[in-house]
């Protein structure tokens, strides 16, 4: 007895030990701990989503791929996946399951016998709190404070809570995070749509996604797939049948397939805005959703046409060479094979050799592409590519393909159809055997990346939303955004500002304005001597035509009768520039404006002198669904009501709070005026396209940079070509030449099947019918124009009353006169 009395004394007093001690080391763990309360306001990492306008997705920005569904959004069959997987005493234990912790230190006995890896007995709780406040560090330590914290995690949270925070946050491979983003990665589908066998997958990877990939691992995956469905089944969360189909559903992986609108740039513009409004945090990790303005339309088009517009100057620009010489043609389809498209290049373009010049027909050669394919380069596809170096041209207009390529150069090709059927594509020295067919071949063009860059904005000129915009040539080739970025001179494009300043002064389209050389005295400086491009005078002409035909003369002309302060007040009233020097070259446009701000501008001379902002996004929801962003703040209030829309509702009307910037009648008679360019003036090639049409073209000295911009009533667009380097464009590259046909293509194809409309007249206008030579009334009927005045100021004599008999007006004729504002004619 006194043995056994003694025994049992020394085992209490080592259990009272042992209850100390591990107070003691509870006591010590609890010190420390990190306040788990924050699990209260989880926010975790989720995707930020670009979206055009018709809700396609743009663009996606995470450090995690994770997409977070509330708890009573996630289907049940994948909780009890999840569940039987990962523990299935989880509705049961507290935090930590004592009896998997048993069994898996029993388990574990044998592990280190047998060398293999320990179970560990975390439960869900646990790895919630491990994955959310601790280290993934492998220590008693850390297993100490993980098992504490998931105590009182399960005290401060329901069961719900926490499963939502689990499935929420796990990484399960392929880049993502959660449940919901890997049935998109791994299935294509929502979670809504997942199968017992698919969600079972899922549940499977938590452990080691990497050993369970469906495309290397097959076998384990569905191996740890069938785990998951036996314990599913053994918990009693799936019938016999159910087990049975599931098991033996195939294990296939669907790549994610979301369609996105592809255009770069705009993308690229509106990461940047969200980066300046929100921070990094928030644009990567806060969830955020944005509707962006862009048409994908539009989009389309617009990267198309300027495109096709950057390519055609190009061409006139000569070819500047191969892209490298192949020396040895021994295995040249591997040799070809390793080589990658350069930037810029098409996707519908391809890298070719030329293995042969047809000595008896230099009209054609043979080449090598990829595949040990053959085609066959003639003449028709390389007659424009005159040798070009360093920006000239230094060699004549091609006579045959020789002209053009050598033996080994490589090129970029396209396809253009069926070679001609006797064209022989054997190269020297290759024998056929008498049953073999020579190799098929297709007919192709020699290709190449253009080196000059432009940009393309298309807007709408009523809200300054921004449909579409394209940067430059190509994202891949130069990410730098010339629409936004670019500051480059307007030229001419700024013009029309200095006209409605004199609108805006009391003159009219019929004041006579002198086009005749003259010279400005500046303080300490040389006289300030304008030109004409081209070097020509008109003589006295309507103030109308100063526009139409870009005179500069008379342009400095006005700004030399009006002042340059009125101009200044116009272009900082219209957001050009916001304080423009006061120098009388500004006028032909010598200052720095980006696209953008110039189309906006636009946009407002098309919708009547209103104010817009442009913008590329219309507004923003955080990961709630909550507005905290809209580009027009003004309020719908029939549009609140407690039951929302209705069916049937009557469209609100909503006050235009867009405030005046000038007057509308002046920029009603600039309107007409910017037609008239289309019609019969530095635009007019696109009067064919017969669309209610103004614009302006810019070029600025020595034709460094070329400009359109132009409008219809509803729709703006401006484009701009120049290198990024300044340099020339070349002789005759004007606004006219180089960026008025990529405004036509895009304007036609936008507003193809569109009913045309016309401009609104505000009130105060009155039509006359005028001479287009003196602006006078007109008499004759085939030298007539309407034109808009503001009442009270339409021309009064004829040009015979003026002159006091019939008479032929010259261009060249000065005659004094009172007739219209004042001035000559």
């Amino acid at each position: 007895m006194r043995i056994i009395g003694w025994i049992f004394a020394v085992l209490s007093s080592l259990g009272v030990l042992g209850g100390v001690a591990s107070l003691g080391i509870v006591h010590h763990y609890m010190q420390d701990l990190p306040d788990f309360s924050q699990l209260e306001n989880y926010q975790p990492p989720v995707v930020t989503r670009l979206h055009a306008d018709d809700g396609r997705i743009m663009s996606e920005f995470a450090i995690e791929n994770r997409v977070f569904v509330p708890i009573e959004a996630i289907p049940q069959h994948v909780i009890d996946a999840f569940v039987a997987a990962e523990d299935q005493n989880f509705y049961e234990h507290p935090g930590v399951d004592w009896q998997g912790v048993a069994r898996a230190m029993v388990a574990n006995i044998g592990h280190i016998v047998e060398g293999r890896r320990l179970e560990g007995a975390s439960t869900i709780t646990q790895q919630v709190a491990k994955n959310f406040l601790l280290t993934n560090d492998v220590s008693i330590s850390r297993k100490i404070r993980e098992a504490l914290l998931a105590l009182r995690i399960e005290q401060a949270f329901s069961k719900e809570e926490i499963l939502e925070l689990y499935l929420n946050q796990i990484y399960l491979g392929r880049g993502t995070y959660g449940v919901a983003s890997a049935a998109l990665a791994y299935f294509n589908r929502p979670l809504v749509e997942l199968t017992l066998a698919q969600a079972a997958y899922l549940a499977a990877l938590p452990r080691a996604p990497n050993n369970y990939n469906p495309v290397t691992q097959t076998e384990a995956a569905i191996a740890r797939r069938g785990y998951v469905l036996g314990r599913m089944l053994e918990d009693g969360y799936i019938a016999q049948e159910e087990f049975d189909v599931a098991v033996d559903e195939p294990l296939l992986v669907a790549e994610r397939r979301t369609e996105f609108v592809r255009a770069p740039y705009f993308s690229e513009e509106v990461r940047r805005q969200l980066q300046r409004l929100y921070g990094d945090e928030q644009l990567y990790e806060g969830g955020l959703t944005v509707h962006t303005t862009m048409d994908p339309r539009l989009q389309e088009i617009a990267q198309e046409a300027l495109r096709n517009g950057l390519e055609e100057y190009d061409r006139r620009h000569g070819y500047r060479g191969p892209i490298a010489v192949m020396e040895d043609f021994n295995d040249w389809a591997a040799q070809l094979n390793e080589m990658e498209l350069p930037a810029g290049a098409h996707d519908d373009w391809e890298l070719a050799v030329v293995l042969e010049v047809a000595e008896d027909n230099a009209s054609q050669a043979i080449l090598g592409l990829p595949g040990q394919r053959r085609g066959v380069l003639n003449f028709d596809s390389v007659s424009w590519a005159a040798p070009w170096r360093e920006g000239q041209l230094v060699g004549n207009q091609p006579n045959s393909v020789d002209d053009v390529v050598s033996l080994g150069d490589i090129i970029l090709v396209s396809r253009v159809g069926a070679p001609p059927a006797e064209v022989n594509v054997l190269f020297e020295g290759e024998e056929l055997a008498e049953s073999e067919s020579p190799p098929a071949a297709d007919l192709w063009a020699l290709e190449q990346v253009p080196d000059v860059q432009g940009a393309l904005i298309a807007m709408d000129p009523h809200t300054g939303h921004v449909l579409a915009m394209v940067g430059g040539y190509d994202f891949a080739l130069s990410e730098f955004n010339r629409a936004t970025q670019a500051a480059r001179q307007p030229g001419s494009a700024i013009k029309p500002f200095v006209y409605l300043a004199a609108l805006n002064q009391g003159y009219t389209p019929s004041t006579i304005i002198l086009d005749i050389p003259m010279a400005i005295e500046q303080v300490g400086q040389a006289d300030y001597r304008p030109q004409n491009y081209g070097g020509d005078q008109l003589g006295p002409q309507p103030l109308r035509v100063g526009v139409e035909r870009s005179r500069n003369l008379m342009t400095v002309r006005i700004l030399q009768e009006i002042g340059i302060e009125p101009v200044r007040d116009v272009t900082r009233a219209f957001g050009i520039y916001e304080d423009m020097p006061l120098l009388y070259s500004m006028a032909l446009g010598a200052g720095e404006v980006t696209p953008l701000r110039l189309t906006a501008a636009y946009g407002m001379i098309a919708n009547g002198g209103r104010q817009i902002e442009p913008t590329l996004i219309d507004f923003i929801e955080d990961r709630h669904g909550e507005v905290i962003y809209r580009h027009d703040e003004r309020e719908c209030l029939p549009c609140v009501t407690q039951a929302g829309w209705q069916e049937g509702m009557e469209a609100p009307i909503l006050e235009d709070s867009r405030p005046l910037v000038t007057d509308p009648v002046s920029v009603y008679q600039l309107q007409t005026m910017l037609r008239g360019v289309v019609q019969r003036g530095t635009g007019a090639s696109l009067a064919s396209l017969g669309l209610p049409l103004g614009g302006k073209t810019g070029t600025t000295n020595d034709s460094y940079d070329a400009w359109f911009v132009g409008f219809s009533p509803n729709l703006v667009a401006g484009v701009y070509v120049g290198f990024d380097t300044p340099r020339t464009l070349g002789p005759r590259e004007t606004g006219g030449a180089a960026a008025v046909p990529i405004f036509g293509e895009f304007m036609s194809r936008a507003l193809e099947g569109t009913d045309p409309i016309d401009f609104p007249v505000p009130p105060g206008v009155e039509f006359v019918a005028v001479d287009a030579a003196t602006g006078l009334r007109a008499v004759d009927g085939d030298r007539a124009i309407m034109q808009p005045f503001a009442a009270g100021t339409a021309p009064t004599e004829t040009t015979a009353e003026a002159l006091g008999g019939p008479t032929t007006v010259g261009g060249d004729t000065v005659r004094q006169s009172t007739q219209g504002t004042g001035g000559l004619y």
